[in-house]
């Protein structure tokens, strides 16, 4: 395995659910940490939205490993930041026999 580059710094980003004040919920982002990554995209396709046409690009993000139980250990349905960008954590594997580094399998959608 190549040691990768990592020169891009995210925000991980976790779900919560908090009251609306109506009897329902709303879903706000809480950040856990910054991590420097190695973001490299893999394939896009143009997919129809609710309204317009949207654009979905996946990405390879890896980083250094965290322990298991860790907070700063990526999840699926969590999220990076990097300015206005947002991925969407699929998936999450490590990375080579030593288990050093983690591959995160994240998607973008943007309107195209």
């Amino acid at each position: 395995m190549n040691v990768p580059a990592l020169n891009r710094q995210l925000v991980l980003e976790t779900p919560d659910r908090v009251p609306d004040g109506a009897g329902g919920f709303t879903t706000i982002w809480v950040p856990l940490g910054t991590l420097w990554a190695d973001v490299t995209a893999r394939t896009g396709r143009e997919a129809q939205g609710e309204a317009t046409p949207m654009a979905t690009v996946s990405y390879n993000i890896t980083l250094r490993a965290a322990p298991v139980g860790s907070t700063m250990r990526p999840k699926p349905e969590q999220r990076f930041v990097e300015g206005s960008r947002v991925l969407l954590i699929q998936a999450v594997a490590e990375e080579g026999h030593d288990g050093r580094y983690l591959t995160c399998f994240a998607q973008e959608e943007l309107v195209a």
